[in-house]
């Protein structure tokens, strides 16, 4: 089945990045966004976490943050919406070390391709069947939790103890239950990680073709005309 997108919406190319924290994502979404000539706005997941203000900050260090529902998927619904309709979004952070939102007042133009990245990022069915090209980060989950530790220690105020404490009580059996699976949903899977070059280059330069494809269809006046990639064309 063929569909035409609606008059005066504008057409983003989404990707989504999914996989274990640790496993490269941000890393993979800035080398595409580097790689690429045209306009790239890259989101991350853990800029929608919920928040929860009103609670002490010893009881938002247990909460779980590694579990799908933890974030706000309608607020990422609406965002997507705007940036379709042709309007900004307000740019959307995440104090980690307070376990806090930090959102700004900058703004964010709709881009030519959309970059998302987050270890839940194809949770929701919403946001899936957006996505142009859905990825899947596939690293050794002990080379995940390697990074991590460097990651949190870093640049996120963690102590190693809080992360191994983190890591036992939420992330691996999140990981278990819902990421691991989260396979199932992409186009292809990436190893080793986010500095994959012959990825990198591969993604890029199908996102050159569609955008360029894309520019083409704007400056010719047709209809664009996108394939239901949810039919099941095969015999």
């Amino acid at each position: 089945m063929k569909k035409t997108v609606s008059e005066g919406k504008y057409y983003m190319i989404i990707v989504g990045i999914c996989g274990a924290s640790g496993s490269g994502k941000s890393t993979l979404a800035k080398r595409i966004q580097d790689s690429l000539s045209c306009s790239c706005v890259i989101i991350g997941q853990d800029c929608y976490y919920k928040s929860f203000p009103e609670l002490p900050f010893e009881e938002r260090v247990h909460i779980n943050y590694d579990e799908p529902t933890i974030f706000d998927y309608d607020e990422i619904i609406r965002d997507l919406d705007t940036l379709e309709s042709g309007k900004p979004i307000t740019k959307k952070g995440y104090d980690y070390a307070n376990h806090l939102r930090a959102d700004s007042d900058e703004l964010i133009d709709p881009p030519e391709v959309l970059i998302m990245e987050g270890i839940h990022m194809f949770h929701d069915p919403r946001l899936v069947e957006r996505m142009v090209l859905k990825v899947y980060m596939h690293v050794d989950i002990d080379i995940c939790l390697l990074r991590r530790i460097k990651r949190d220690i870093k640049s996120r105020g963690r102590t190693i103890d809080n992360i191994a404490e983190q890591y036992v009580e939420t992330v691996k059996p999140m990981y278990e239950k819902y990421i691991v699976n989260y396979i199932n949903e992409a186009d292809f899977a990436i190893m080793r990680g986010g500095k994959n070059k012959m990825a990198i280059d591969c993604i890029s330069a199908y996102l050159t073709t569609k955008v360029l494809a894309e520019r083409f269809e704007k400056e010719s006046g047709a209809p664009k005309i996108v394939a239901n990639e949810t039919e099941n064309d095969e015999d």
